[in-house]
């Protein structure tokens, strides 16, 4: 798996080296494949292990007191941590995963920790009275996550231009939920 990452990082899913992936790893060929039918299965592990582990950041953040905006918040940070960690070709890859044609059967929305850490926590922003009762939080948490790893992928890496465009992604979205502030009524 570490040396699929590395090469991953190195030259992208699509032009990682089986033979140079093996030969890193010191096992044989066949071993690969054992372990993994494609090199997309390496991604789908890692896409596993990456959302249990942001899904944990996500909670431990939650369990503080917080506003839906902080929540929005947090989950671009986890995902531009993730990206600083993976490298921007393997990140955009790893994102690139959800909107494959290749990509195997999906399985439930409930699968996936990190959607299920956002849904979780906008259910409970809506049930504190923060989000109006008629907002499906299901859909809005999904969509905001898909919406974001789009934006991550496409947008340019220059910090000067991307800070503006992930505000104004989080802005949108607040007023998709009909974000209810304090004092309102």
């Amino acid at each position: 798996m570490g040396a699929a990452i590395a090469e991953f990082k190195r030259n992208g899913l699509a032009g990682a080296d089986t033979a140079a992936i093996v030969a890193a790893a010191g096992v044989a060929h066949g071993t690969f494949f054992f372990h993994f039918p494609t090199k997309e299965h390496v991604l789908l592990e890692l896409e596993r292990r990456e959302q249990e582990r942001m899904a944990v950041e996500l909670t431990r953040f939650f369990a503080r007191p917080h506003d839906v905006r902080a929540t929005l918040t947090e989950a671009v940070r986890v995902l531009e941590k993730l990206e600083r960690r993976l490298g921007r070709k393997l990140f955009k890859d790893f994102l690139a995963l959800h909107f494959s044609t290749t990509r195997p059967p999906s399985e439930e929305w409930a699968n996936y920790p990190v959607i299920v850490a956002v849904v979780e926590e906008l259910q409970s922003a809506k049930e504190r009275g923060e989000i109006p009762a008629d907002v499906d939080v299901m859909h809005n948490g999904v969509s905001f996550l898909v919406g974001l790893y789009a934006l991550l992928i496409t947008i340019p890496e220059d910090k000067a231009m991307r800070a503006p465009m992930i505000a104004e992604y989080l802005t949108t979205y607040m007023y998709g939920l009909r974000v209810i502030s304090p004092g309102a009524t």
